[in-house]
């Protein structure tokens, strides 16, 4: 049977192998669940027709080539149903084999129980929280577009060979969790056109039918956002009509001026005799004797397991030289490309190996010592003076970009045609991400996953709560983002506790793979900067900068600085006695109390420590020359709690921290009441040093 293209160019063929090959991959969702004794079967099998459209009848990709740039993405939201995906991918070639299936959620196999970039091919996005999936396509699709404006700005619409469509399915638990509400607001500001949604409304979450918390209008809602909206009923037997289906996901493709969600109705576990429509099913095997009748409704023998007969993979394995002809394709529009733009694609070379361009470091700003200047500050100076020379560098800010710091160019919003802000451009340097910091996170990732530019963006260190479980998958997914957190103590003053992060950089810190960063001063934020900037593909990972409201002493430049500690100043008049270590606006008040201990006669080294995690990637002999062994009288001081420093001071230690929250006042008035002064950095060295003593 065969259904007229929306465009009428074709037509949609689904033939019997098209029904087997579905078929077929409900039921190894069925089976693979079974096998390990627990997952999520139902809606894996339920949206088996809609996937398989997707992958077999409309995406642009390649399944021998998973990182081609031309490629078409796809993020499953919903990572509890992972079989979705692993399922499409085994039948269209990717590398991903039926033992892999039979591996479902066990240790060391390629089908983990929720998605793992990184880890198979194909996976575009790692997925589980819901919500961040939405905000991840989000970002893929804002990625998108300034891929396109850095390389081929001026080709007619879908004539670039970088257009491409980000493809998503949520569910009902993506569209509860608020992420999804702010990045899908600002995905219809921005008229994303070339992000569509499968919405998978099935109506059934763990506590049973989502009348139990859920029944807005969500079409309804959507279209308030600004997005192409479209429902797709159920065949007459309540399985999904595919042409319908098609027809939609067509549409939806069809228009580049907004984005697009298509409802989708849906019975979970279709077509389970027993199973579908429940809420066992979305969590929780089958059972033996379910599959078994499952099997027997469609048509498969009950005493296989993992049957993929040789015709339907024969068919589904076309995917391949489908792929491989879309790319070829490709192939010859970016080679025209490139003859008619040589100077782009050379620029494009460059930028999709990770590398900066020649004489970068040059533009690094270096700062008059002495100065007080204020990080956030020396921050925006540097973004500055790289934004002419780094074009794939930008960024912004959760509506505080005069606070962070972050506008990278003040004329170049980064706001769709039809805005009516005069900076307004489509491929602007600025990201203007509204009050959202999760979905802020979130769609960075996603930024960070498309590729092809490098994103920051900023807010206060406090709202990194807010951000918080994005962030965690930036260092799960060890993706090159980075954090610009400002305002990053009690020195921010009158705003009071409210805004004052007190718990934040060891919380932080406590993220495995997330590299805090907190500079001394101005200098230190540079080569800080640098240093983000050189790691970005030689070592990924998520970076977070705490920097400072207040303006803090300028010292001279050290590039020890990017080996995350060391000697900032040295003892005077023999081996140090006592070591002071400090981050940030702290590191002034370790360097006056170590002049007030040498003119006492106590040989005390200052080390500015900016980021713990650098430091300790150090080689032993070296974190040792800055830290002493022999060295037991220590003091760490940083305006926050102390949590991160009981290692590096040791049982003698003495730190000076913030183990309680702040008040509202002025930043000097702060430090004196809560112990940040000189005077007391003096006495908890006395502390230690007679501490160390015995």
């Amino acid at each position: 049977m065969s259904t007229q293209t929306p465009d009428g160019t074709g037509s949609f063929e689904w033939t019997d192998l098209d029904r087997r090959a579905v078929d077929t991959a409900r039921l190894l969702a069925a089976d693979a669940v079974q096998r390990v004794g627990n997952g999520h079967p139902g809606t894996a099998m339920s949206l088996a027709p809609a996937a398989y459209t997707i992958f077999q009848k409309v995406m642009r990709h390649d399944p021998a080539d998973p990182e081609w740039t031309g490629r078409d993405r796809f993020v499953l939201s919903p990572g509890h149903t992972s079989l979705t995906l692993y399922t499409q991918l085994h039948l269209a070639g990717y590398e991903l084999d039926l033992d892999d299936l039979k591996a479902f959620r066990t240790h060391g196999s390629r089908t983990p129980g929720h998605p793992e970039y990184g880890h198979t091919a194909g996976v575009e996005t790692t997925t589980g929280p819901l919500g961040q999936g939405v905000a991840n396509a989000v970002g893929m699709a804002m990625a998108a577009r300034y891929e396109r404006g850095l390389f081929d700005p001026d080709a007619p619409e879908g004539a670039s060979p970088f257009d491409h469509t980000i493809w998503a399915i949520v569910s009902d638990g993506d569209l509860q969790e608020g992420v999804s509400a702010e990045a899908s607001s600002l995905a219809g500001h921005q008229k994303l056109g070339n992000l569509v949604f499968l919405y998978d409304d099935n109506h059934i979450s763990i506590e049973g039918d989502t009348a139990t918390a859920f029944s807005e209008d969500v079409l309804k809602r959507y279209e308030a956002y600004g997005w192409h909206t479209q429902r797709v009923e159920p065949a007459a037997n309540g399985d999904i009509d595919v042409h319908a289906l098609y027809a939609a996901l067509k549409a939806a493709q069809t228009e580049t001026e907004r984005p697009s969600i298509i409802a989708l109705r849906t019975i979970i576990a279709w077509p389970a005799p027993n199973a579908r429509n429940t809420e066992a099913s979305h969590g929780s095997a089958l059972g033996e004797a379910e599959v078994a009748a499952t099997k027997r409704v469609l048509g498969f023998d009950p005493e296989r397991t993992f049957e993929v007969a040789d015709e339907v993979l024969a068919h589904t394995r076309r995917a391949l030289d489908r792929g491989a002809e879309a790319h070829a394709a490709w192939d010859k529009r970016i080679a025209a490309w490139r003859d008619a733009d040589p100077e782009r694609a050379a620029e494009f070379d460059r930028i999709s190996k990770g590398e900066l361009p020649t004489g970068w470091e040059e533009k690094v700003p270096v700062f008059e010592a002495g100065k007080a200047v204020a990080t956030r500050a020396a921050s925006g100076k540097v973004l500055q003076a790289l934004g002419p020379v780094i074009p794939e560098l930008w960024g912004g800010s959760a509506d505080l970009a005069g606070s962070n710091n972050t506008t990278i160019d003040k004329t170049s919003s980064f706001l769709p045609k039809g805005n009516p802000l005069p900076e307004a451009d489509p491929y602007g340097r600025t990201i203007h991400f509204g009050i959202r910091e999760f979905s802020m996170a979130a769609e960075m990732n996603g930024i960070a996953l498309h590729g092809n530019t490098r994103v920051y963006g900023g807010t206060f260190l406090v709202f990194s709560d807010y951000m918080r479980n994005a962030v965690r998958m930036s260092a799960l997914m060890q993706l090159p983002v980075t954090y610009v957190w400002t305002h990053d103590s009690i020195g921010l003053g009158e705003d009071g506790p409210t805004h004052q992060p007190v718990e934040h950089l060891a919380a932080l810190r406590a993220i495995p793979g997330l590299n805090v960063v907190r500079p001394a001063d101005a200098n230190e934020t540079a080569i800080a900067w640098a240093e983000i900037l050189r790691r970005h593909t030689t070592d990924p990972a998520p970076h977070g900068l705490a920097l400072t409201r207040q303006g803090v002493p300028t010292y001279e430049p050290n590039e020890d600085a990017a080996r995350g500690g060391y000697v900032l100043f040295e003892a005077e008049g023999g081996t140090p006695q006592v070591v002071l270590i400090a981050t940030g606006s702290e590191v002034h008040l370790a360097v006056e109390a170590r002049e007030r201990l040498q003119e006492a006669g106590v040989p005390t080294r200052v080390v500015s420590m900016p980021s713990v995690e650098w430091f300790e990637e150090q080689p032993r002999e070296y974190r040792e020359r800055v830290l002493p062994p022999s060295v037991k009288a220590r003091v760490a001081v940083e305006a926050g709690v102390g949590l991160t420093w009981y290692r590096f001071v040791g049982d003698a230690g003495r730190i000076v921290s913030l183990e309680h929250f702040g008040a509202s006042a002025d930043a000097k008035t702060l430090f004196t009441e809560f112990g940040f002064t000189a005077e007391n950095v003096v006495a908890a060295a006395r502390e230690s040093l007679a501490a160390a003593r015995g």
